[in-house]
């Protein structure tokens, strides 16, 4: 079955008792058993949910995995990640991080004993250099928030089954349409669901797939003993938006190679991050592993001047400023103030995270009005 075919049907199957082609919202806590342990296959909701499942069995199947887990949202799987660790365990991850993924790593797990390593993955060698007996995860971001920096999946894969550590990969940016990182060699795969899968800017939600059965239990021993789960109502919207998973990233990506070459060549912006730029450091990684480019875009403002960024942000109309990414509509937002606020400054600078660095999440309207409308935003 190919991609376009299993956003629509992957996991999905019409309902038994009424042949609804959609999957019903089963919105119910509880299910009724005909004696002691004789059930229908569910129990209790935050264990199993139909509608739960029919996604999480869609996500699976979309990102070329067996398992798939659904989370209240894209921390809450990330922290099952974690939870999978002990005390004296190690992780390295990128120093070019989504602000929250640092914040739970650094304020939440760090205290109780695990230690985090942040490097800069364009160069692999950075990795080896911080592997030891106590290294249990590698955690990339590809492309990364914001910097758009590109990781070469396949080979950090390789270094790693050679030492015995799990990879995960957080695929966020990409989606499955653009990139399958368990193809490449990843173990795991997470999404915040909230973003591209949704698509609509309407459900908060994370996930996590594998095709480790190992793997696999104890990540759903996590979700059910520490409860962070989804509901069905999201779930069902969720389902609802990877039906046109194929028909929206198209468009993302269309538009954001005009938008991405409009600001290359605007004389107010200093550098454009877009992996689909042959100036882009890891342009040839991202043919590589990717089918296509996607609709996130960051640039820098000549000067460096925070002041002037945030002049463009609030100037612009279709552009909304707003937090997240990826739904059909616009959005930009300034990380260093916003996404990556949590991040400390010499930190976020260390990746480039400069203060007129400005992100946009390019949606799915007319190209021609987008541009017309950071070109207005952009007279300043």
């Amino acid at each position: 079955m190919k991609f376009n075919t299993k956003v629509i049907h992957a996991g999905v199957h019409p309902d038994e008792a009424t042949g609804a082609i959609m999957t019903p919202i089963y919105q119910t806590s509880t299910y009724v058993q005909d004696e002691i342990g004789v059930h229908k296959g569910y129990e209790y909701s935050r264990t199993g949910n139909p509608t739960r499942q029919a996604l999480e069995n869609n996500l699976a199947a979309i990102e070329g995995g067996k398992y798939g887990a659904c989370f209240g949202s894209g921390l809450a799987a990330i922290d099952a990640v974690i939870k999978m660790l002990n005390p004296g365990d190690e992780v390295i991850s990128t120093n070019d991080l989504y602000g929250g993924s640092y914040r739970i790593f650094t304020t939440i797990f760090q205290k109780y004993g695990i230690k985090f390593h942040f490097v800069d993955m364009l160069d692999i060698d950075n990795i080896e250099e911080k592997i030891n007996s106590n290294t249990k995860l590698i955690w990339l971001e590809t492309p990364s928030n914001p910097m758009m920096n590109i990781i070469d999946v396949k080979k950090v894969c390789q270094i790693a089954k050679k030492n015995n550590i799990l990879v995960g990969v957080d695929n966020t940016f990409a989606t499955p349409y653009l990139q399958n990182p368990l193809a490449l060699g990843a173990d795991l795969v997470m999404h915040s669901v909230t973003k591209y899968l949704g698509g609509h800017s309407d459900v908060v939600m994370g996930a996590l797939v594998t095709s480790d059965k190992v793997i696999a239990d104890e990540i759903y021993r996590i979700q059910n003993s520490s409860g962070a789960v989804c509901g069905p109502m999201d779930s069902f919207l969720v389902l609802r938006g990877i039906k046109t998973l194929h028909l929206r990233m198209q468009r993302h990506c269309e538009n954001g190679e005009k938008i991405a070459l409009f600001l290359d060549n605007h004389p107010l912006i200093a550098k454009v991050y877009w992996p689909g730029l042959q100036s882009h450091i890891n342009h040839d990684i991202a043919k590589n592993q990717m089918k296509g480019f996607g609709g996130m875009i960051s640039f820098t403002l000549v000067g460096d001047d925070i002041e002037m960024a945030k002049k463009v942000v609030s100037k612009t109309e279709l552009f909304t400023l707003a937090e997240s990414l990826g739904g059909v509509e616009s959005l930009i937002g300034h990380p260093s103030t916003m996404t990556h606020a949590s991040i400390p400054r010499e930190e976020r600078l260390k990746s480039g995270v400069v203060d007129s660095l400005i992100r946009l999440s390019v949606g799915v309207e007319d190209v021609t009005d987008l541009i017309s409308d950071l070109e207005k935003a952009l007279k300043i």
